[in-house]
């Protein structure tokens, strides 16, 4: 449990994906308290992708549900690595377990929302891609509007 009584944390959030994620949430508390702009938003974001709001972990989601936690997931992470990119996979990974690759076309077609609001950037080979076209392996970086 959390120290205020709110919802725990999904537990089979393994040691290598659970870090960046605590590591963004730390950094948005940290930006509410000097009242940056977005501060809230980011720790949202990265509550949702940890599984602490949004639909409760022990229940099967809807689409929908399962869907913005892929992209404040997605969110989270590309906030987390802002100078970088992240892959897919990456996502996948944080938010499907040991079945992450069953995740993989949700996290594309995610990935392909957010990209045409221009919260992300689709790269292959440092490029620019519709991700629908990329064949092989594309990155994911931030995008203007997030």
């Amino acid at each position: 449990m959390t120290g205020r009584g709110g919802r725990p944390p999904d537990p089979p959030t393994p040691d290598t994906r659970g870090p960046p994620l605590v590591d963004e949430l730390m950094a948005a508390r940290r930006a509410v308290k000097a009242a940056e702009p977005d501060a809230r938003r980011r720790v949202q974001d990265a509550k949702t992708a940890l599984g602490e709001r949004g639909a409760p972990w022990w229940e099967e989601p809807s689409a929908a549900q399962a869907e913005e936690r892929i992209a404040a997931t997605m969110r989270a992470l590309t906030r987390k690595r802002a100078d970088s990119s992240i892959c897919p996979s990456d996502v996948a990974r944080a938010v499907g377990g040991e079945e992450w690759r069953d995740r993989m076309p949700d996290v594309r077609r995610v990935a392909a929302d957010l990209a045409s609001r221009d919260v992300v950037v689709v790269t292959q080979k440092g490029e620019p891609v519709q991700i629908a076209d990329a064949r092989g392996p594309v990155r994911i970086r931030r995008g203007p509007a997030l």
